[in-house]
C-alpha cells in the first residue's frame, strides 16, 4: 500500500514491463480499492465481472474496453464508471495505465 500523506506522480507508479501487466495496490479497506495498472500492447484481461461499481480513469495511452457487449475506446485523461456485475474485457492495442476504484458496498 502507498503511504498516506504523500505526493505521488500517479503515472509513475507502476512501470510499463514488456509483455506483462503490472499493477499496484494503493489503498485496500473493507469498502474499496484503488489500484494502479500498467498494460504492455497486445496485453489485456478476458472477460470478467466484478459484484461492485467500479471506476476506470486513463492516465497514460489508450485502452480498449468492451463492456456489456459494447466496445469504448478510452484515452488519457478519460474515464468510465461500469456498474456491478456488468461483463467487461480489457485490451491494450498500445500499452497504456490505469487507475481501478472498486466501491465493495452496495
Amino acid at each position: 500500500m502507498t503511504e498516506k500523506s504523500t505526493i505521488y506522480q500517479i503515472d509513475k507508479l507502476v512501470e510499463y514491463q514488456e509483455n506483462s501487466v503490472v499493477s499496484k495496490e494503493l489503498v485496500k479497506k473493507e469498502t474499496g480499492t484503488i489500484t494502479v495498472f500498467a498494460f504492455d500492447k497486445g496485453e489485456g484481461l478476458s472477460e470478467h465481472a466484478a459484484p461492485y461499481d467500479a471506476m476506470i480513469q486513463i492516465i497514460d495511452g489508450k485502452l480498449e474496453l468492451t463492456l456489456n457487449k459494447k466496445l469504448y475506446t478510452l484515452e488519457k485523461g478519460d474515464m468510465i464508471i461500469m456498474p456491478a456485475n456488468a461483463p467487461h474485457a480489457l485490451y491494450a492495442a498500445e500499452r497504456f495505465k490505469m487507475i481501478l476504484s472498486m466501491i465493495k458496498s452496495e
